[in-house]
């Protein structure tokens, strides 16, 4: 059986503003909202998406009693240059140690976590 990726959903609070945080954060646009569901399109037919989940419980990685579950790579040229964006658009800083220089794990502003990774 053939198959292909078509979306990754994330499960938040707010919708909008977790799919403004990465749209800006990516450069990918917006390219459906459909009630409580909006999609970016990340390209090759592959869809970032953001559901509404009222009670959302945010992971709180490195915290072995609520793990990580899932988290996104993003490949970047400028690790420094993507660092103080992402922190500037609401991301936190999670880990940036001398042990992997070549990756530094961040929290959207709904608490998921993702990885800027040196290209």
């Amino acid at each position: 059986m053939a198959m292909k990726l078509g979306n990754i959903c994330l499960d938040c609070p707010v919708p909008a503003a977790l799919a403004q945080f990465y749209t800006e954060l990516t450069g990918w646009p917006i390219v459906r909202t459909d009630g409580d569901w909006i999609d970016l399109d990340a390209g090759n037919d592959v869809m970032l998406s953001f559901q509404l989940a009222p009670d959302h419980v945010s992971p709180r990685w490195p915290d072995p009693s609520a793990p990580q579950q899932a988290h996104i790579d993003f490949i970047v040229d400028d690790m420094d240059a993507e660092h103080a964006r992402a922190l500037e658009l609401g991301a936190k800083l999670l880990d940036d140690s001398a042990e992997h220089p070549t990756f530094r794990v961040y929290a959207d502003p709904a608490g998921h976590p993702f990885c800027l990774c040196a290209g």
